[in-house]
């Protein structure tokens, strides 16, 4: 009887050695909250209805300064904006006319759901890259702040730009953009203007 228990105890410190030593297996994800995670951060809320006053069809007055202390160049233009994808993103397709030159523009502004923070993209037919920004509002959508970088011609590397927007009322809102001049200091280097049609 004896010889019978320890045997049975013996068997039972080799299958609770065994089993501590296999490795532990990964609980698979919960479906149910890998859904709901996925149905959050994909649909449309009140942040993106802040970008609404955007969405139109505007005329544009640019105003860009070169260098400081020098006149600046003035532009004008229409600016066509439409939600798309189901209002989740807005989408600006704008035309004119800027240093005596027909100018093109797509850009394209939403809000990230899951990294909490809005963004936006521009392309034209002044480049041949693209500049994407990140930004945020704090006062429901009266004040913006973009933080972006763009390749500089003249030295290939990238310049941080910014970019302020106001929106004054449903059918007037203006963009500031800013960057380094010639001492390193932020400068204002264009300001463009939208009135809707």
């Amino acid at each position: 009887m004896r010889t019978k228990v320890l045997m049975a105890l013996a068997l039972l410190v080799v299958c609770t050695s065994v089993v501590a030593q296999e490795p532990k297996k990964e609980s698979a994800p919960d479906q149910k909250a890998m859904m709901e995670a996925m149905m959050k951060a994909m649909m449309p809320g009140d942040a993106h209805k802040l970008l609404d006053n955007m969405v139109g069809t505007f005329d544009v007055k640019v105003t860009a300064w070169m260098m400081p202390g020098q006149p600046p160049t003035d532009g004008s233009g229409t600016a066509v904006s439409t939600w798309i994808l189901g209002g989740r993103y807005v989408e600006q397709k704008f035309s004119g006319k800027f240093m005596g030159m027909p100018f093109e523009g797509l850009g394209y502004t939403g809000y990230d759901n899951v990294k909490k923070s809005y963004w936006s993209t521009w392309v034209d037919n002044m480049g041949t890259g693209v500049m994407t920004s990140t930004g945020s509002t704090s006062d429901g959508g009266k004040t913006w702040k973009f933080l972006s970088s763009m390749p500089d011609p003249m030295t290939g590397k990238d310049t941080p730009e910014e970019s302020r927007l106001m929106v004054a009322d449903h059918d007037h809102y203006t963009m500031e953009m800013w960057s380094p001049g010639p001492d390193g200091k932020m400068m204002k280097m264009m300001a463009i203007a939208y009135t809707r049609k």
